[in-house]
């Protein structure tokens, strides 16, 4: 029995390729092993940050490749068609984070009504929600186009929650303005929608294409053109929030605002426009944040099930917008795989469309 992955070079993404693998017997499976059809997955600007930082936070090892290439990560579905678990039956659907690929075997652990996880060694030494499984069988969150918007959003949305709570704990660090840079992103615009509803006001920061895309989401009290950030009032405090990764609008902006940045903290790369040594800036010092560190540290202070059962009502007022500001688009086979892949690491997926995909024909 065979399967198929789509692969990229990690040395240059644009180089990439379907191979065929071989699946192991049945039988040859490690104990309580599942062997599970990856049905469908989503494919957003965000999966191609997780390969910019491949090396640096450990993505390609979880889903191991031939030398010089790497299987992107991807958020998705699959359902179990061979299963060494007692409690685990074929026909399971799950919900988590898969390869670009048809297949995937899973070391079934720590499983429970509502979930398990992957205890294949090669897949520690990362944050533990990207090794676990929601078992999602007859869950209508779930199904048909509900759950379209869980693979596309819910993973972008909670880095939205986080870097939310993270400003909130911090009183935005004094900020009267956030700025959100690549607005019509699905990170910024999910984070938009959170500091609306808590009253901020938000500026969005985008290109001139994209301008009535995010002007129309309604959560951003200012849509402004990457051309014109330096006409935005330079003696209001501001907290800058980076999902673009653009060294020079990021040096543009600190140059502009000065003092008056005071917080500067990039989350995305969808720009992937970072030069590597970019100096000091005035106003506060950019910093990376740390979505796993973040979820570890709540997890220690609001004890178990406190992430979500926070996350759980904001997801809720989130999710009705998406009805009105996205469209799915469902691709199937390798050639599609193969073009909405380029399309999306060169920038050419409109924001309104949200592609789900299978390798599967």
């Amino acid at each position: 029995m065979t399967a198929t992955d789509f692969i990229v070079a990690r040395d240059d993404f644009e180089t990439c390729q379907t191979i065929a693998t071989t699946l192991p017997e049945i039988d040859t499976l490690p104990q309580d092993a599942l062997l599970v059809k990856v049905d469908r997955f989503a494919l957003t600007a965000n999966n191609i940050t997780y390969a910019v930082l491949g090396d640096a936070l450990k993505y390609w090892q979880l889903f191991p490749a031939p030398a010089g290439f790497g299987n992107i990560p991807v958020w998705g579905f699959g359902d179990v068609i061979a299963s060494k678990h007692p409690n685990v039956p074929v026909g399971e659907r799950l919900f988590g984070y898969f390869p670009m690929a048809t297949h995937l075997v899973i070391e079934a652990a720590d499983v429970s009504k509502r979930g398990l996880r992957d205890g294949a060694a090669h897949r520690q030494g990362v944050a533990p929600v990207y090794n676990a499984y929601a078992r999602v069988s007859g869950d209508p969150a779930y199904a048909g186009k509900q759950g379209d918007y869980q693979a596309l959003l819910r993973p972008l949305f909670m880095l939205s929650f986080l870097v939310d709570d993270f400003l909130t704990e911090n009183d935005d660090f004094g900020a009267r303005r956030v700025l959100l840079s690549s607005a019509s992103s699905k990170t910024a615009f999910g984070l938009g929608h959170l500091l609306h509803t808590r009253g901020r006001k938000v500026i969005g920061l985008t290109s001139a294409g994209n301008t009535g895309f995010a002007t129309s989401l309604g959560c951003y009290d200012e849509i402004v053109t990457y051309d014109r950030v330096t006409s935005l009032p330079s003696e209001t405090p501001v907290a800058f929030i980076d999902m673009a990764g653009n060294s020079a609008l990021r040096t543009e902006l600190h140059r502009h605002f000065r003092d008056q940045m005071k917080c500067s903290v990039r989350v995305g790369l969808t720009h992937r426009a970072t030069e590597p040594d970019e100096g000091e800036l005035p106003g506060a010092k950019p910093r990376w944040f740390s979505a796993p560190d973040t979820i570890r540290k709540r997890a220690k202070e609001w004890g178990p099930g406190g992430i979500e059962q926070r996350f759980g009502p904001a997801w809720s007022g989130f999710a009705p917008m998406l009805e009105r500001c996205l469209s799915v688009v469902e691709s199937r086979g390798p050639e599609a795989v193969q073009r909405v892949y380029l399309d999306t690491l060169k920038g050419r997926i409109p924001p309104e469309q949200g592609h789900m995909l299978s390798l599967l024909g």
